[in-house]
């Protein structure tokens, strides 16, 4: 492509960013009027109209400065007023983040319907990306913003720096909604230290940590922007891939796999010898082809599960489990009917639960739910 080409291109761009800020802007009422009919109002105080109407306000104009600069900064006047609305009503972390996907979604609604950007012209694709990776924007920012203030323990793990387990649970719940609606693929990672307890021992708590630590740091760095790494557990970190299949988040794991054996060692003092650390891991897609959703439950579920079996394994093992709305593992199967796996496994072989015919070694849902339903006491009616 020569200069003048990507000149246009660029300037094209431009032009669609100030563009669809424009109408963000122009049709924020509406877009308030669509996110706050389905803004479920649960805190722990109620939250009024009025509030959630400033609340929406703040969020649409930080989605139309994250299209028409590309990038939100968490130190911006606009994130600060979030920070504090949010704060005035003690409004959870899952609560902004569940109200922030519903407006991405009002404002898309809106774009949608435009003659000169709507969904049947060719700019839509470009202004839908624009869209989504303000409101990925958005959400980063506020979170830096909150790690810089005093309570920001609960959203930041002290020792690795990583987001918090709570923060991963509001995260995952925004991230799947988000991959339903569009039909793209989700993967979770979860990374285990291998022999985490046994270093420990040997070694002290504070080798431990400093492998967590190191360990924090260098994920940080290998995963994209828009990838969320978290503290999931004492001795693992989960890292949440929008937009990633299982493949490529296959892939991804086998390099982290590689680069934690290149360079997390540390030295023996007692005999001077180096001694090498390994992780193993376990790596659960969702693929999202009807309208029916993945219980974000559920899915990290699949992965503690797997990751039990990774380790079991042995060192430097992966793990990986497909997710589908209508499928589910024997391990979950098992949870789900409050029994042993060994029982779940004997319902399989006789025939009651029925095995995936789309996704290997799982069982479809609807037999699992069918066989429930069949073991619930009969409510027997009191005579007249």
């Amino acid at each position: 492509m020569d200069t003048e080409s990507t000149f246009d291109a660029t300037r094209l761009q431009s032009d669609l960013r100030e563009e669809v800020a424009r109408i963000l802007l122009g049709r924020t009422d509406v877009i308030l009027n669509d996110s706050i009919a389905l803004f479920p109002f649960s805190a722990p105080q109620p939250l009024d109209a009025d509030y959630c109407g400033r609340l929406g306000t703040v969020l649409v104009r930080l989605l139309a400065a994250g299209v028409r600069d590309g990038r939100i900064d968490s130190r911006a006047g606009l994130v600060v007023d979030l920070h504090r609305l949010v704060g005035d009503r003690g409004l959870p972390v899952e609560g902004l983040f569940g109200f922030a996907y519903l407006t991405e979604r009002a404002a898309l609604d809106e774009l949608s319907l435009d003659e000169r950007i709507g969904s049947t012209t060719e700019p839509w694709p470009l202004a839908l990306q624009l869209v989504r990776r303000a409101s990925f924007d958005l959400l980063a920012a506020y979170t830096d913003r909150i790690q810089q203030e005093p309570t920001a323990a609960a959203v930041t793990d002290r020792l690795t720096t990583l987001h918090t387990r709570a923060m991963m649970d509001a995260v995952l719940t925004t991230v799947l909604q988000r991959a339903e609606r569009a039909h793209s693929p989700v993967s979770l990672i979860v990374f285990d230290i291998d022999r985490l307890t046994e270093i420990n021992e040997s070694y002290g708590y504070g080798v431990g940590d400093r492998i967590l630590e190191r360990m924090g740091i260098q994920m940080r760095k290998y995963f994209r922007q828009e990838d969320w790494v978290f503290r999931h557990g004492d001795d693992s970190i989960a890292v949440l891939l929008s937009e990633t299949g299982r493949t490529d988040a296959m892939d991804l794991a086998r390099h982290v796999l590689g680069m934690v054996e290149e360079r997390l060692q540390f030295r023996d003092h007692r005999t001077e010898s180096r001694v090498q650390v390994t992780i193993s891991a376990a790596v659960v897609g969702a693929q999202f082809t009807t309208e029916e959703p993945v219980d974000p439950e559920r899915m990290v579920f699949e992965a503690e599960s797997a990751l039990e079996r990774a380790v079991r394994a042995g060192r430097g093992s992966i793990e990986c489990v497909d997710v589908t709305p209508k499928a589910m593992s024997l391990e979950i199967a098992a949870r789900y009917l409050g029994c042993s796996e060994d029982a779940a496994r004997r319902l399989l072989d006789e025939g009651v639960l029925e095995p995936s015919p789309v996704v290997s070694q799982m069982i479809t849902r609807d037999s699992v739910e069918a066989y429930r339903r069949s073991r619930r006491p009969k409510v027997v009616e009191p005579p007249d």
